[in-house]
C-alpha cells in the first residue's frame, strides 16, 4: 500500500511541536490517541528524544502508521496499539496523552468515553494535549470552521466541531485543570490540561 499522507499534518506539525516541547518537558512517555497517518508521531518523536511516543489507532489504520515508523527507525517511537474508544483501553497508566483532530470526527458519546478513559489511565500530575477546532460561547471562530462543520455533519451527522464549554465540563469531571488554551494556525486550538 502507498504510505498515507496528510497535508494538514505537514502544515501543523511544527506549530504543535513548539507547544508540546514545553507542555511535555517533564514527561517521559506519551500515548497518542488516533495517530492517523503516523506523520505527527514521527515528527514529534524525532524532536523530543527524551519521550517514548506510543502510537494508537483503530486496527484498520495500523499498516499506514507502521510504514512511517519503520521508515523513521526511531528507538523512542512505538508501533501502534489498537485503541477503540468503545472498548477498554489496552494500557494501565501513562504520563501524558496527546490527540489531534479527533474530537470533531468521533460522535459525542465517544468524546464522553475519551474523557472517561483519560480519567482512568492518565497518571496524577499527567498532561493531556488536545489539538483541533472548537467553538466558543456556541459560536464558530471563523467562516472556514463553520463550513468545515457543515462538511463534517454531511459526512456523519454525529460529528462536528465541539463547544469548548462542553469539553471543559467533561475535563473537570475527569479531574483535569486547563493549563493553557493556545491559539494555533488555521483557526485551531491546542488545549493543555493537567490532571489534579
Amino acid at each position: 500500500m502507498t504510505k498515507p499522507y496528510s497535508q494538514a499534518c505537514e502544515n501543523n506539525k511544527q506549530p504543535i511541536l513548539d507547544v508540546l516541547s514545553h507542555a511535555l518537558s517533564d514527561t517521559a512517555q506519551v500515548l497518542e490517541i488516533g495517530s492517523g497517518s503516523g506523520q505527527h508521531a514521527v515528527h514529534f518523536a524525532q524532536h523530543l528524544p527524551q519521550l517514548t511516543w506510543q502510537t494508537s489507532d483503530l486496527a484498520i489504520n495500523h499498516d499506514g502508521i507502521k510504514q512511517w515508523i519503520n521508515e523513521a527507525q526511531l528507538s523512542n517511537l512505538q508501533l501502534p496499539i489498537s485503541l477503540d474508544l468503545n472498548q477498554p483501553w489496552p494500557i494501565e497508566q501513562t504520563q501524558a496523552i496527546y490527540t489531534a483532530n479527533t474530537l470533531h470526527i468521533v460522535s459525542w458519546p465517544l468524546v464522553v468515553k475519551f474523557f472517561a478513559g483519560v480519567k482512568q489511565h492518565l497518571s496524577n500530575g499527567g498532561v493531556l494535549c488536545i489539538y483541533g477546532p472548537f467553538n466558543y460561547q456556541g459560536q464558530f471562530t471563523s467562516q472556514s470552521n463553520a463550513n468545515f462543520d457543515l462538511w463534517l455533519k454531511g459526512r456523519d451527522p454525529q460529528s462536528g466541531i465541539r463547544d469548548i464549554e462542553a469539553i471543559m465540563t467533561l475535563a473537570a469531571e475527569a479531574g483535569l485543570s486547563l493549563t493553557k488554551d493556545h491559539q494555533m494556525p488555521a483557526n485551531n486550538r491546542l488545549l493543555v490540561f493537567t490532571k489534579r
